[in-house]
């Protein structure tokens, strides 16, 4: 009998254009295995929103396997010596596709010869595309420009036949790992946004498809919407990029060019954290560690309070934290406004909203995380100048979120768009500004030049 080749899944729980799955697939029979690893990580293990998609991505990996006469076998502990030790005691070859972040090198690594890594999560494998100096790429612009010099990305591989083993191992049941939040069930919202799955994250491309002409423009608008809603199923991997790349090759005009850019950022961050494994943890420029943020446990507990409930007094930034808390997902032209009030408004260092997004985001990725932290906080490589500061109440009308305001704020439903962005009469229950926006700007500009001389 030939031996049987274990897949190692993490976040690419997908059947379809799966290259460790087909080339596992075509050297025996199947054995597909996930483990819940809360140790690895350390700082970084799975939020509370990650884990409940996690839960129910799992359970759809699970059906669409024993659809084609396989099975998921699910193992809690530390992966590297539980991916080995199945390994061993079934005499396996264990395929894998590669990840980047620092905590699963470490595993693969770990994992040594006995792994056959296949690249499949990115259009490009980071660390590829080199300069002229033959340097990764440190700046997103001429990255694009050389990523775009090797697209299309390769033909999307179909789900291949599984052979079963003679025997399957023993397995875990998901919901003895008590990954959905129970008492309090705060997922309800959850379940009214999101349909997880490979099968459902073939229905959003679907409806992306008929959408994307209009992308250019209406992703800015809160109150239309009009992103792709793909970003969770891109971070788990129920759909890999290559398909989505491809599912767009009919289309034309700048909302494709646009979201395509979307994709090669996507594949920027991994190069990034390639590069530098801490970046979520560590400032790319040093001399931020200098910056005198305030205190997120002491002087400014209440505003950063204020900030994660949607109560800072700014209608554009308090939707925005409300849609995250009740979705696990937020738009991103308001994940910048909200971002960039925290750090320079409220003057709260960048990795206590990391890691609010870490924990309430169900698309909260580790590169793209930290690197769009970084942007907004001036920290990182390729980033926007500390000194730039975006107006909420500048930014609200200026997208048309009067709309998105009235969804998520209902306590200004009744104002006039006129009026919602910056509502001088403030309805009974809704907070006064936290801080005014001059006194913000010129608080956050005194304490960036401590840091420039």
């Amino acid at each position: 009998m030939t031996a049987p080749q274990i897949v190692w899944f993490r976040r690419d729980l997908r059947i379809s254009d799966h290259p460790a799955l087909s080339a596992a697939a075509a050297a025996g029979p199947v054995i597909p295995i996930y483990v819940f690893d809360d140790d690895t990580a350390g700082n970084h293990r799975l939020g509370g929103a990650s884990r409940w998609w996690l839960h129910h991505s799992l359970d759809a990996l699970d059906k669409a396997l024993r659809d084609r006469g396989s099975r998921l076998i699910l193992r809690r502990g530390k992966a590297a010596e539980v991916v080995s030790g199945l390994a061993a005691q079934l005499g396996a070859e264990v395929h894998a596709i590669r990840h980047y972040e620092p905590w699963w090198r470490k595993a693969e690594t770990a994992l040594g010869d006995r792994l056959s890594l296949h690249d499949g999560n990115y259009l490009i494998p980071p660390g590829q595309l080199l300069s002229g100096s033959g340097s990764p790429y440190r700046i997103f612009t001429p990255f694009y420009r050389a990523a775009l010099g090797n697209m299309p990305p390769p033909d999307p591989l179909p789900a291949p036949k599984l052979n079963a083993p003679d025997r399957w191992p023993a397995s875990d049941r998901i919901r003895d790992w008590d990954l959905l939040p129970a008492r309090p069930d705060w997922a309800g919202g959850l379940r009214a946004s999101w349909t997880v799955g490979e099968a459902a994250a073939f229905d959003a491309l679907g409806d992306f498809q008929d959408r994307v002409g209009r992308y250019e423009t209406d992703r800015n608008l809160p109150s239309i919407d009009g992103s792709s809603r793909l970003s969770p199923h891109l971070h788990w991997g129920e759909l890999s990029p290559a398909t989505v790349w491809h599912a767009l090759d009919q289309r034309r005009g700048e909302g494709v060019v646009s979201f395509r850019r979307e994709l090669v950022w996507r594949d920027f961050a991994q190069n990034l954290i390639a590069q530098f494994p801490d970046y979520g943890e560590r400032g790319f420029r040093r001399e931020y560690d200098n910056m005198p943020w305030r205190d997120p446990f002491g002087e400014a507990a209440a505003d950063l309070a204020a900030w994660q409930q949607g109560r800072t007094g700014y209608p554009i930034v308090d939707a925005g934290m409300r849609q995250l808390w009740t979705t696990g997902w937020m738009h991103n032209r308001v994940r910048m406004i909200a971002a960039s009030f925290l750090i320079k408004h409220l003057l709260i260092d960048w990795r206590h909203g990391e890691r609010w997004f870490w924990d309430t985001l169900v698309d909260a990725d580790y590169a793209n995380n930290a690197v769009n932290w970084q942007w907004v906080s001036g920290s990182g490589v390729d980033a926007s100048l500390f000194s730039r500061i975006m107006a909420p109440l500048v930014q609200s009308p200026k997208f048309a979120a009067a709309g998105y305001i009235r969804e998520w704020v209902p306590e200004l439903a009744g104002l006039s768009d006129a009026e919602i962005h910056d509502p001088v009469f403030r309805p009974q229950g809704y907070p006064a500004p936290i801080i005014g926006h001059r006194e913000a700007r010129e608080r956050a500009l005194a304490a960036y030049r401590t840091v420039r001389h």
